[in-house]
């Protein structure tokens, strides 16, 4: 009786933590989620973006940079972070160039703005 009894207590708790849905940590299907978009062309023309206003004299050795930043509600670029580094020069050149961006077309999740984050490289050769 005592296994059993354990038994079930184990399975409910653990289907209570599995089958909620909410938060951060919510799963979007049926098309509710659209990602935040850069003046409607997506992350090809965020590159292009940062191609043509990054200072490659910045920059100190070959490789690539890792960064992250989030799209808020309101399609500003906030807290930049680099992840993998290059350098300080061309780090700092490239939290310039993010925070001078123009505005994004904010994610949103059934019709209302919400936050976005990225995580993205930048690869110099």
């Amino acid at each position: 009786m005592k296994k059993f009894l354990l038994l079930a207590v184990f399975v409910l708790f653990s289907n209570l933590s599995f089958s909620q849905l909410g938060g951060e940590d919510e799963v979007y299907l049926g098309g509710d989620f659209i990602e935040a978009k850069f003046q409607n062309g997506g992350i090809d023309a965020f590159y292009d973006y940062i191609i043509q206003n990054f200072d490659t004299g910045t920059i100190e050795k070959k490789g690539q940079i890792v960064f992250e930043f989030t799209v808020n509600d309101k399609g500003e670029v906030k807290n930049i972070k680099i992840i993998r580094q290059l350098g300080d020069n061309s780090s700092m050149e490239l939290i310039r160039v993010l925070r001078k961006a123009p505005k994004w077309q904010p994610a949103s999740r059934g019709g209302k703005a919400v936050s976005f984050n990225l995580k993205m490289p930048l690869t110099f050769k």
